[in-house]
């Protein structure tokens, strides 16, 4: 995951009316410059998208969003701080039990794309499958909250998760191990979206023709090339006051080249012109595109955000000793990254873990150095550490810009004598080869945005004991029963305040221990065609919000 931004580039970011409308009104206008009708393509490097909630990390307002609908879900508009609003439910949550009780009514006549209502049973199923671990991959955050989480394995079996009741077909109930103050985020997450058990009779397919709760329905899907999505017919935006169910028709163009994707949009001509691509755009293309006042005034770019980090295998042998790793916090010559990924543009130096723009958020640097490192530092670590002639493997997507970072940290690195081996693999290899059960690799470059607008969302997913393998994001393996401790008293606290505090805590313990070199708080660039009208990267989440493009006349 990605977040960044940088000199705001306005878009077509109009101020939308949440009027009610009926979903298959095919030429709708508004008073705001809203359009309704026509078709959408989003280009993006995946070979395939899969709309299964179980197994998704989409954010509330990118892709999954379009198809499936929450308990609830972000409003994202320019200008305004993130909220968390009701979306299938009629309230974000109501609290009891001190935080650990939380209860949802579903809005009346909420229906499925196949014309049958929605039930609390639904979202609760929904919500079980995603602990099945045939459908691992997807956001985990209330596996380890709801209470039996932790030793529930799905509904496969014939077995319920007894902490999630369904008093009624609009009740929902989630009794929770600990307080948890941010759970009406946690609500919001792809997991709480509603599955028929009926429908889930294939679970490893299911998300190539899942049952819509949202404004589209997937048509079609071909791995490889493209998935095509068509209204709902059963969405009412009478009861949806976030997605604006603009374009006719939404098409994924699967396995395109960033590079390719953008001279496309560069170009602005055929399917581009009503296009926008998903990836970030690459940093040797920013320059052209700023040369090019139309291209640049296409151009949306995010502030300083998502966190890049060259994350550290604690469980490598190469890798085990504080002072070997202490030592590559030196040696990493984090401007020669910066370079790579855009130069100031493409993203601010980083020290610390949690991101810009999150409340609590302290600054400081445990290992001050020039933006190009500290060599003669890094070198007399490493003899202290007795790692002389230290060989490390990164693993990074095969894609030109990650490639060209990975060789930035090969170049600094190799400076303090430490031999890095690049191996580059197809995106989806990838990703499954950093949160996988082996971890075999030394080295990989994340990038991280919270799921959500709390230090809980940095520092949980990346450093948590429980994040390790299995899909999750605990990249540099990093296991402290300390950290942990600060994590679960940080987690349960509902002042936000004294939990704000409690995690910077954990910031710099965190870094004590260099499982992870901060490298850049990145901006994130994206480029749309001349006719994608709504497009705007606000402060936080720094992606485009899906959910309200739409596509000029």
């Amino acid at each position: 995951m990605n977040r960044t931004l940088r000199a705001l580039v306005a878009t077509a970011a109009l101020a939308l009316t949440t009027t009610a409308c009926n979903a298959n009104s095919p030429q709708e206008s508004s008073s705001s410059g809203f359009h309704k009708g026509g078709t959408l393509t989003i280009y993006s490097s995946a070979d395939e998208q899969s709309f299964d909630p179980a197994k998704s990390q989409s954010l509330a307002i990118t892709s999954q969003g379009l198809v499936h609908r929450r308990l609830t879900t972000w409003d994202i508009r320019p200008g305004q701080e993130p909220r968390v609003v009701p979306d299938l439910a009629t309230d974000t949550g109501r609290a009891s039990d001190g935080g650990r009780t939380w209860t949802y009514t579903l809005k009346p006549g909420l229906k499925f794309s196949d014309g049958s209502p929605i039930t609390s049973a639904d979202i609760k199923y929904g919500l079980e499958r995603s602990f099945a671990p045939e459908l691992s991959g997807g956001l985990g955050y209330h596996k380890t909250l709801l209470v039996g989480g932790d030793k529930y394995t799905g509904p496969y079996d014939g077995k319920e998760l007894s902490s999630v009741e369904t008093p009624d077909d609009r009740t929902i109930v989630f009794k929770l191990g600990t307080a948890y103050g941010d759970w009406p985020w946690i609500a919001s997450m792809p997991a709480f979206a509603p599955v028929p058990k009926s429908a889930d009779t294939k679970p490893a397919t299911y998300g190539n023709d899942p049952v819509a709760s949202g404004p589209y329905e997937v048509k079609s899907s071909k791995p490889g090339t493209a998935v095509t999505l068509v209204r709902n017919p059963e969405w009412s935006r009478e009861t949806d006051e976030i997605r604006t169910g603009g374009p006719d028709t939404v098409v994924f163009k699967l396995s395109q080249e960033d590079t390719v994707a953008a001279q496309q949009l560069i170009a602005d001509s055929g399917d581009a012109k009503n296009a926008f691509g998903a990836g970030f755009v690459p940093p040797a293309q920013l320059k052209q595109i700023t040369s090019n006042p139309g291209a640049k005034a296409r151009l949306a770019l995010s502030k300083p955000g998502a966190l890049q980090y060259l994350a550290l295998n604690n469980r490598r042998p190469g890798l085990k000793d504080v002072r070997v790793r202490r030592a590559i916090e030196y040696a990493v010559d984090k401007r020669a990254f910066q370079l790579a990924t855009g130069g100031s543009q493409g993203g601010e130096i980083a020290s610390t873990l949690i991101t810009p723009g999150i409340p609590g958020r302290q600054d400081y640097d445990l290992y001050p150095a020039d933006e190009t490192g500290d060599v003669a530092k890094a070198k007399s670590l490493l003899a202290a550490a007795g790692a002389e002639n230290l060989q490390l493997t990164l693993v990074t997507a095969n894609d030109t810009g990650s490639v060209a970072k990975a060789e930035a940290i090969q170049q600094g690195l190799q400076r303090a004598g430490i031999t890095v081996k690049i191996e580059p693999k197809d995106v989806n290899v990838y990703y499954d080869a950093i949160t996988d059960d082996k971890g075999d690799y030394d080295l990989t470059v994340g990038s991280w945005q919270p799921d959500f607008p709390s230090a809980n969302g940095n520092i949980s997913p990346l450093f948590a004991s429980n994040q390790i393998g299995g899909g999750n994001f605990n990249l540099s393996r990093y296991s402290v029963p300390q950290v942990d401790a600060l994590i679960a008293r940080a987690t349960g606290e509902v002042d936000p305040s004294v939990a704000q505090r409690t995690w910077a805590q954990a910031d710099r313990r965190i870094m004590q221990d260099a499982p992870v070199v901060p490298l850049l708080y990145a901006r994130n660039a994206f480029l749309r065609g001349s006719g994608v009208q709504n497009f705007d990267v606000s402060g936080f989440p720094n992606y485009p919000n899906y959910l309200r493009v739409s596509i000029s006349k």
